[in-house]
């Protein structure tokens, strides 16, 4: 061949075989050139278009892959490699059914193959075909025991099973196989985290990252890890990463802000809530924690359009508030329902296989366990503690079911001693929990979470326990079939609303909230000017916590503020943030910023002593005041209230009826503002008040925890007689109203 002539050109073959060299060494777009130069000869050539739609495949072009790997398998139809091919394709494009066809017609062509079935594995894990994919594994594994990717699959599809302790076995097989598997790390963090063997889990994320510094990921489920170990700082500084290496991840800055309000950073939590909401406003949950967050710190801007948008979002069907974060929204009993149902539904499903298949247990004493995250110095416990002592351990048989933090304080002593059994399970997987109550043989399981604090649904939901019932944490319905009754009053709960709950309403006689009888107040009354209040003037206060101080209650407040001279607002202060935010709304409404007065967080029985200074607590609507409600009148305090339309704001009216004092219920804001005007120029009627309170404090039912216990020990018993009788849960009442003694 002299200089400038062409090379003879090839023939098809070598053409095809110049293209698989190609192809074989990663040049793909030569390799695609010349498998269409052989097509354009051979149109029909089943091994150029197999070829070709796997270079396209590699390439990411996915539908083109599928049309020319479609077309080969007409003309070669028992091309076992081409239907595998076609059902990689197929499943980049979550054609998942169809890839499952053709990895189904490659197996049939050439038999058992542990790359096929592995892939197999991974379609049918896609399709939530759990037990079908672990076989498929399984049948890889059989032909290659040692192909890593499949155990690290087969480890993926045990978890999502539940099976944690056989996943976590078979990613450390794969890891024994290849210790340079991110994916494998953090599978096995996720089987231990799911074991609740933190430490390790934190161990294996933290290998991960060792291995891919960059892995998003990781970054999360170790921040969610060192959540959980109340490592928050740690936790903090791991989402911050997160963010860095992926500034759009909106679920990494959902959390994060979460941390935020957990380590009282609210300002912060609010713009990082209000960042998620940007970056993904769809995002589950996430249109409610922002609205949440800015509450916190009294940050209202455009608040009522948020609100309204909320109770939008949730009838329309969306996931867009947890049940508690739902409660600022200001919708009915109905929307509260929805919310809790959907949330229910996606969060925690009922186990299709419950612990309790019927049995009838037939002890001598009923088994009892109160099951909550929040036995410590917590106001739950606060509330409780007198009522465990209480219980007739003639009838119950007492059990503790301790989920949350051991704060080794006075509280959590107290209460290890009132019960029979206290189980400390903090550390265990929610199945486990299940299990050792279904062990126990607990007749009824009363969960004083909810869908509040340190709460484990995930524990109920196994059905444990023969009846579970929703008790004082979360102030709403749980939306959710494995929870048989909730304990209320006919305040909380008219009886024309009992369908906007799950649960079989019970009715107590008097209020549904317990108290406890022997909670402490400081001796020492401290002055007015150590408290930063004012020699003289009327002292309007609300201890709630921020989030539940709305502008249009904040609005009254101001009013009254301007027409009581002299008068201030007494509130609790928990974040320097809404402080600096309701002084600022304070003076738009023309009030001077120091006529709000901010009392440090201090122990409750110093608190309670100070908050004997207060001429009026007045209460916070659309959620009321719950513990602070009856924090204020069990140190003599009056509370003024506004019945709300949901249960949240109706527990201030249940405390007052149940303590003689029903004349401080208004029924509209209007009413509300004009008693509290009233009050506080009328000191005769406001002494006349606050000595009937003093009279009603230590004879009405609101304080008289035996009394209470009696009542409870009676619903708790007409509860497990129905179940002994094989009948299903039902709404009850217990005894009547009973009459000041």
């Amino acid at each position: 061949m002299t200089q400038g002539q062409r090379p003879p050109p090839m023939n098809s073959p070598e053409l095809l075989q110049q293209a698989i060299e190609l192809h074989k060494v990663g040049r793909f777009e030569e390799a695609a050139r010349l498998y269409r130069e052989t097509l354009l000869s051979h149109p029909d050539n089943a091994s150029a278009l197999h070829l070709l739609g796997v270079v396209e495949a590699q390439l990411g072009h996915h539908d083109t892959a599928v049309e020319l790997i479609g077309r080969a398998i007409e003309i070669d139809p028992a091309n076992a490699a081409a239907h595998y091919n076609l059902g990689n394709a197929l499943r980049e494009l979550n054609r998942y059914e169809e890839a499952l066809s053709a990895y189904d017609r490659s197996l049939q062509l050439r038999g058992d193959d542990p790359g096929v079935l592995n892939n197999q594995g991974a379609v049918l894990f896609a399709l939530g075909r759990l037990e079908e994919a672990v076989a498929a594994y399984d049948r890889a594994l059989a032909i290659d025991p040692r192909r890593a990717e499949a155990l690290c699959n087969r480890g993926n599809a045990l978890l999502a099973l539940g099976k944690h302790q056989a996943a976590l076995l078979s990613y450390d097989r794969s890891l024994a196989l290849r210790p340079e598997s991110v994916q494998a790390f953090i599978g096995r963090g996720a089987a231990l985290a799911a074991l609740k063997d933190r430490d390790r889990a934190l161990l294996s994320y933290k290998r991960a990252l060792g291995l891919d510094p960059t892995h998003v990921g990781a970054h999360i489920q170790c921040a969610e890890i060192l959540v959980q170990l109340y490592r928050l700082e740690e936790a903090l500084a791991e989402f911050d990463q997160a963010i860095v290496l992926k500034r759009d991840s909106a679920m990494s800055h959902l959390r994060r802000a979460d941390v935020l309000r957990m380590i009282g950073r609210a300002e912060e939590a609010a713009q990082s809530y209000q960042n998620a909401f940007s970056l993904n406003p769809e995002l589950e949950d996430v249109e409610g924690a922002r609205l949440t967050g800015k509450m916190h710190v009294c940050d209202w801007s455009g608040i009522a359009a948020e609100r309204t948008q909320l109770v939008a979002s949730i009838r329309s069907g969306k996931r867009a508030a947890t049940p508690f974060d739902f409660l600022m929204a200001g919708g009915g009993p109905k929307d509260q329902l929805l919310c809790a149902q959907a949330y229910a539904a996606a969060r925690y499903p009922p186990s299709p296989t419950p612990l309790w298949q019927g049995e009838r247990y037939g002890h001598r004493k009923i088994r009892l366990a109160y099951a909550s995250g929040e036995f410590r110095d917590q106001a739950t416990a606060f509330l409780t503690a007198g009522l465990f002592e209480c219980h007739d351990r003639t009838a119950f048989e007492l059990h503790a079911i301790s989920t949350g933090l051991d704060d080794q304080g006075p509280m959590r002593r107290r209460l290890k001693s009132a019960f029979d059994v206290f189980h400390d399970v903090s550390g265990r997987p929610d199945k486990d929990i299940a299990r050792l109550i279904r062990q126990s043989e607990i007749d009824i399981l009363v969960n004083l979470n909810g869908f509040f604090g340190e709460e484990r649904t995930g524990v109920v939901l196994f059905k444990p326990s023969p009846t579970q019932v929703n008790y004082l944490g979360f102030p709403g319905t749980m939306g959710a079939g494995y929870m048989d009754y909730i304990i209320a009053d006919r305040w909380i709960i008219p009886e024309d609303e009992q369908c906007f709950y799950t649960e079989k309403v019970v009715y107590l006689p008097d209020s549904y909230q317990v108290n406890d009888f022997r909670k402490a107040i400081g001796r020492n009354l401290p002055s007015r000017s150590t408290c930063g209040l004012p020699e003289t003037g009327f002292v309007f206060c609300c201890f709630n916590n921020a989030y539940k101080i709305t502008p249009e209650i904040f609005d009254i407040w101001m009013r009254l503020l301007s027409r009581v001279e002299g008068s201030v607002l007494w509130l609790l202060e928990l974040d320097a943030a809404a402080g600096r935010n309701l002084r600022r709304e304070a003076e738009a409404r023309g009030i001077q910023a120091h006529r709000i007065v901010l009392a440090p967080f201090l122990k409750l029985e110093d608190h309670l002593a100070r908050g004997r200074l207060a001429d009026l607590f007045v209460d916070t609507l659309p959620v009321n005041a719950h513990t602070t409600a009856s924090d204020a009148l069990w140190m003599g305090v009056p509370v003024l209230t506004c019945l709300g339309t949901t249960f949240a704001g109706r527990v201030a009216a249940s405390l007052l009826s149940a303590v003689g004092l029903e004349e401080l219920i208004t029924h509209s804001l209007d009413e509300y503002e004009s008693l509290a005007l009233s009050l506080a120029g009328d000191p005769e009627r406001l002494a006349q008040i606050r000595a009937k309170l003093a009279r009603n404090r230590d004879t009405y039912p609101l304080f008289d925890t035996p009394h209470f216990t009696r009542h409870i020990e009676a619903a708790y018993q007409q509860m497990f007689e129905r179940q002994q009788q094989g009948l299903p849960p039902a709404a009850f009442s217990v005894g009547d109203p009973t009459s000041p003694t």
